[in-house]
């Protein structure tokens, strides 16, 4: 594989969960956030184990997709549960575990992956996520009781998910294609896409998401911001440096 298709092995990862992530973040407060939460585990462990015998770089970034798809569905759900668990004066606590230890893993995650690869072979980082997340699955069914579904009976934004998803896609894809004539047009209709979300959204009567909280809440708005600018950062730097070492 080349360094572009190399690149498609995470961004069709990370493009699937962002296409999904307020769809199935909306599905959840809908249907249950336990069990949206609960079928991403085993989805993201279907895909994880049959990555491991993938024969094709194709079917390798196939199945990338679908394990965003389940990552979308654990990181729409997750922090949500948290909050949904714990009391108002325990929340902040539990939200700071939770933050520390995904940063823990992120941390971890490329030391770890180094010495799987290094020593089992490359398909070793996705058979390794096996086990855990069945222990995951046992551990919900064993120890996290009750459901939450605030947004129970309300109807689902189909038109807003379509919108959202084929923005993204068309967007990161165009991005991909630069500066060939075809890329220009789909950044281009990506970023008419997402206009045209945040105008479907503000007239929505059950929106995936409030468009307000940006427009009322700064710390929200900022907070967001910054995230967009360190993870664009992190992730650009991750990349390049994994060829690097290579």
């Amino acid at each position: 594989m080349d360094a572009v298709a190399l690149g498609w092995i995470a961004t069709a990862y990370i493009l699937a969960s962002a296409a999904s992530l307020l769809p199935f973040g909306r599905l959840s407060d809908i249907h249950g956030r336990k069990r949206i939460f609960t079928l991403g585990i085993i989805v993201y462990i279907v895909a994880s184990l049959l990555l491991s015998f993938v024969p094709t770089a194709r079917l390798l970034i196939a199945l990338r997709v679908v394990q965003g798809i389940g990552g979308a569905m654990i990181f729409s759900t997750a922090v949500a549960i948290v909050t949904s668990v714990f009391p108002r004066g325990e929340r902040g606590r539990a939200l700071g575990i939770t933050t520390a230890m995904t940063y823990l893993g992120l941390s971890l995650g490329p030391v770890l992956g180094g010495i799987l690869t290094e020593h089992f072979g490359w398909r070793s980082v996705f058979w390794a996520t096996v086990p855990l997340g069945v222990v995951v699955v046992a551990l919900i069914r064993a120890r996290v009781k009750g459901e939450w579904a605030e947004a129970k009976g309300e109807r689902f934004d189909t038109t807003g998910s379509l919108i959202c998803g084929l923005s993204l896609i068309a967007l990161v894809y165009g991005f991909s294609l630069l500066p060939q004539g075809l890329g220009i047009c789909l950044v281009a209709a990506g970023a008419d896409g997402i206009f045209a979300f945040v105008r479907q959204q503000t007239g929505s009567k059950f929106p995936l998401i409030e468009i307000e909280l940006f427009r009322k809440n700064r710390v929200f708005a900022f907070s967001n911001l910054a995230l967009l600018l360190n993870y664009s950062a992190a992730f650009a730097v991750s990349f390049l440096m994994s060829l690097y070492l290579q």
